[in-house]
């Protein structure tokens, strides 16, 4: 029986082994999936966990709940010899093992692209998992109850009420118009700060946001965060973050406890660095437009597949920048189900087909109420934008239990407002019972020592 080895249980990921279950017949062969996290993380929800507007566990798609006959390693895959057809599985705390295989599909994703900034890698967050999410929610509604609790003119309540985020794609510009607009909410429950205080920066390299949508759309955008007190800045650069100090090549300081790197993505480097699949210059697995893995002459490399954004798979559509698919979730999940479609063809000895999906445009969440829509030459903004926000990542949200208590969290969020309890304590979960745990009382001959 062959076996089909998927490296990375993100949307790709899932997506193949899920679409896999479905096309293969019984005992065709054997589906086996290895990520180190149990579950796949609905990407462009984040923004909304970080804003308090989703429950952080209904953002995540259990792999085993979901996958009902595939094999589940919870591990990472360290080192793929496709030359023999061999991965190195690394167990958290074990040895590493090896898996022999006959396919291998690369789905391991992508990871924050960051530069060597003093400062940014032990000062910042990126915004690419559930974790990271969650703990940009955390933190801003504990920053609110350390700046309430000092008095007026303190130092370190300006810190406390500052948040940077540095990148202004789609990325970025939601995470910070969703902290925005949790922040304008937390103002109700604390009389004690003033809007005024509450300071919202975000730092971008290029002289515009958001180069998904249209120039116009972008300029709407802006205007409305500045109206709800954010400021873009533009042509900037992050240059140093040494202790929570933003510092730009502008010359503007920003001291802060919640700094979120959005600025871009890189395939993921441990997967792609520790294989022998060829790769294009960006550093992402050559795959050609039916997701087959080719090398630098256009070879088809046997058995070797990739989708989603640790590939560059050719955007036959023309839309593309530099001919490739822009790494997105909608590239992702459509590159997964072309795959499984094309893998089985081949094992059934029949001729895989091209992938091509045409951008349908942009949707953009902007916090409760507002939002941005593009495609083609449709564009909105506010209430309605934001309505086609919701409906349309509440329908592509993978399986109707997730759906549902996504739909269901909305539901009672109109009612009952946003859940704004933060549980940051649960980072060092033996902190209380360190505190209070009796301890045996030192020996004689030790108090003397």
């Amino acid at each position: 029986m062959p076996k089909i080895l998927i490296v990375g249980g993100g949307y790709a990921g899932f997506y193949t082994a899920w679409k896999l279950e479905k096309h293969l017949r019984a005992g065709e062969a054997e589906v086996v999936m290895v990520d180190p996290l149990p579950y796949m993380a609905y990407l462009p929800f984040l923004p909304e966990v970080a804003a308090g507007a989703i429950e952080p566990r209904h953002a995540v798609v259990s792999h085993r709940r979901h996958l009902k006959k595939t094999r589940i390693i919870n591990a990472k895959v360290t080192g793929i010899d496709h030359a023999n057809k061999t991965a190195t599985i690394s167990p958290e705390g074990a040895e590493p093992w090896q898996y022999e295989y006959d396919h291998i599909v690369v789905t391991a994703g992508s990871v924050s692209r960051t530069f060597p900034i003093p400062g940014i890698a032990d000062n910042a967050i990126g915004m690419k998992s559930i974790e990271e999410a969650e703990y940009a929610r955390d933190t801003l509604i504990a920053n609110f109850e350390k700046a309430a609790a000092l008095p007026k003119g303190h130092p370190l309540r300006k810190r406390l009420l500052t948040t940077v985020v540095v990148g202004g794609g789609f990325a970025g510009i939601e995470t910070f118009a969703e902290l925005r607009s949790a922040a304008n909410a937390l103002l109700e429950k604390f009389p004690e700060i003033d809007f005024e205080e509450t300071e919202f920066h975000l730092i971008e390299a290029m002289g515009r946001i958001m180069p998904e949508v249209s120039l116009e759309t972008a300029e709407k955008v802006m205007k409305d965060l500045a109206r709800r007190g954010a400021h873009v800045h533009l042509d900037t650069q992050c240059a140093d973050a040494t202790d929570g100090v933003v510092k730009t090549n502008t010359g503007e300081e920003y001291p802060s406890d919640l700094i979120i790197w959005t600025a871009g993505v890189m395939a993921n480097p441990q997967v792609v660095n520790g294989s022998d699949l060829p790769r294009e210059a960006r550093g992402r697995i050559s795959a050609q437009a039916d997701l087959r893995v080719v090398d630098e002459n256009g070879v088809v490399v046997e058995g070797a597949w990739a989708a989603g954004d640790v590939s560059a798979v050719p955007d036959l559509t023309g839309g593309g920048v530099g001919g490739m698919c822009v790494p997105n979730a909608q590239h992702a999940v459509r590159q997964a189900k072309r795959l499984a479609k094309n893998l089985v063809a081949v094992l059934r000895g029949e001729e895989p087909v091209d992938y091509v999906h045409k951008n349908m445009g942009a949707v953009a969440g902007l916090g409760l109420y507002n939002g941005a829509f593009q495609s083609g030459k449709i564009a909105l903004t506010g209430f309605f934008a934001w309505a086609a926000h919701r409906g349309y990542h509440g329908l592509a949200m993978p399986t109707w239990e997730r759906k549902w208590r996504v739909l269901w969290g909305w539901y009672h969020n109109f009612f009952l407002g946003r859940d704004q309890v933060q549980i940051k304590a649960v980072e060092r979960p033996r902190a209380f019972f360190e505190a209070f745990a009796s301890r045996p009382k030192p020996k004689a001959d030790d108090a003397q020592a």
